[in-house]
C-alpha cells in the first residue's frame, strides 16, 4: 500500500503482490513495478527491494506449517457473536452478546482494552485494515461506533438504522464504513466527521453481508430478498442485480482483483459472478445444507465455504458450470464462519464450539 500527498490531500493506492512466492527474482519484480508505477522512484528501489525480500521470506515460512491448540480465551461473559484480525496477526477483537467488544494480544492472550458503551448485543465488528488503528461495531441497538485501537476512545457514534446492524465494513482508504442492517437499508459514513454519506436502498429484505471491491469504488449488499446489488460507492446507484439464488444469502465478496463476485446462499450452494456485467459464470455445489459463510484467499485462486452441514470445502474457482472441489473436511459442529488469509495455506474456522 502506497501513501502519497496529492494537492495537500493523503492518498493510498495497492500495488498487487499476488504472484510472489520464494522463488521469485525480487530485483526484476521491482524493476516491473517501477515501470507501471512513476511513484516509486529510483531513490526507493533499495527500500522496496528491501520490504519485498522481508515478505518472501514470511511466504517461506509457511510451507511446511504445523496447526496447534495455542491458546484458549475465557472472553466474555455472554457467547460472542464474532470476530476479526487485524492485518498482521498481532492483535484480534471479539464481539458478544453482553454488549461489548474487547481487543486482544494475540501473542500472549492479553485483554488490551474493552470497548463498552452499547446498549444491546455487539454483533457486527471489524479493523479498518491495512492501517488498523479504528475498530468499528454495529450493534442491536441499531447504531455503530468507531473507536481507537490505542486508546479504546469512542471517535462517532452512527445513528440512522431503524433496525438492528449485522454487517459493517471499511473501505480499503479508510474513509467510510458501511453498515448493513435488518431495516433492509446499507449506509455509507465518513469516518472524518462522522456523518451520513449515502444510504443505498432498494433491497426489499433485510441486509446481512456487504463487502466493498479493493478500489473502494465498487460495494455489493446481500440480502435475504435472495439478490446480491452492486452499488457505486460514490454516487449510491445500482450497478448489478446478481439474481440467481433461490434463498437467502448469507454472504458476498469481491476477489482481489475485483473481476468476480463469491455469493453464499442458504439455497446450499455458492455462485461466481463477473463483476462487470452481472452474470453468472459458474455455480458451486455438493454441500448438502446451508452455506453459512464463503469467502476468496487473497490470491483470488481458492474458494472456502462453510455449511450448516458440518463441512468446510475448499475449491479453485473456474468459470465452468461447476468449480472443481479438491478438499473437503467434516468438523464435529457447525461451522458457521471462515477465513483464507494470506497465504493461503492458513485457515482459520469458527464454529459453534468457539
Amino acid at each position: 500500500m502506497l501513501e502519497y500527498e496529492k494537492h495537500g490531500e493523503l492518498k493510498t493506492k495497492s500495488i498487487d503482490l499476488l504472484d510472489l512466492g520464494p522463488s521469485t527474482d525480487v530485483s526484476a519484480l521491482v524493476e516491473e513495478i517501477q515501470k507501471a508505477e512513476p511513484l516509486l522512484t529510483a531513490s526507493r528501489t533499495e527500500q522496496v527491494k528491501l520490504l519485498i525480500q522481508r515478505l518472501q521470506e514470511k511466504l517461506g515460512q509457511y510451507s511446511n506449517h504445523t496447526f496447534y491448540l495455542f491458546k484458549v480465551l475465557k472472553a466474555h461473559i455472554l457467547p460472542l457473536t464474532n470476530i476479526a484480525l487485524n492485518k498482521s496477526g498481532s492483535c484480534f477483537i471479539t464481539g458478544s452478546y453482553d454488549r461489548t467488544c474487547k481487543l486482544w494480544d494475540t501473542a500472549s492472550g492479553e485483554e488490551l482494552n474493552t470497548l463498552e458503551g452499547h446498549r444491546n448485543v455487539v454483533y457486527a465488528i471489524a479493523f479498518n485494515n491495512p492501517y488498523g488503528d479504528k475498530i468499528a461495531t454495529g450493534s442491536f441497538d441499531k447504531t455503530c461506533k468507531l473507536w481507537s485501537v490505542e486508546t479504546g476512545k469512542c471517535y462517532h457514534t452512527f445513528r440512522g438504522h431503524t433496525a438492528e446492524i449485522v454487517c459493517l465494513s471499511f473501505n480499503p482508504q479508510s474513509t467510510l464504513v458501511a453498515t448493513g442492517s435488518m431495516d433492509t437499508t446499507a449506509k455509507l459514513w465518513d469516518i472524518q466527521n462522522g456523518e451520513e454519506v449515502n444510504t443505498l436502498r432498494g433491497h426489499s429484505a433485510e441486509v446481512i453481508s456487504l463487502s466493498f471491491n479493493t478500489s473502494g469504488d465498487r460495494i455489493i449488499t446481500g440480502s435475504f430478498d435472495h439478490t446480491v446489488v452492486v452499488w457505486d460507492a460514490d454516487t449510491g446507484r445500482k450497478v448489478n442485480i446478481l439474481i440467481g439464488h433461490c434463498a437467502e444469502i448469507s454472504s458476498a465478496s469481491f476477489n482481489w482483483d475485483c473481476s468476480l463476485i463469491l455469493t453464499g446462499s442458504m439455497d446450499k450452494t455458492c455462485m461466481l459472478w463477473d463483476a462487470t456485467n452481472g452474470k453468472c459464470v459458474a455455480t458451486l455445489t455438493g454441500h448438502d445444507d446451508e452455506i453459512l459463510d464463503s469467502c476468496f484467499d487473497y490470491t483470488g485462486k481458492l474458494i472456502a465455504t462453510a455449511s450448516a452441514d458440518d463441512g468446510v470445502s475448499l475449491c479453485r474457482p473456474g468459470r465452468s458450470a461447476v468449480a472443481r472441489s479438491w478438499l473437503t473436511a467434516t468438523c464435529a459442529s457447525q461451522v458457521q464462519a471462515i477465513l483464507l488469509p494470506q497465504p493461503p495455506e492458513l485457515c482459520h474456522v469458527l464454529g459453534n464450539h468457539v
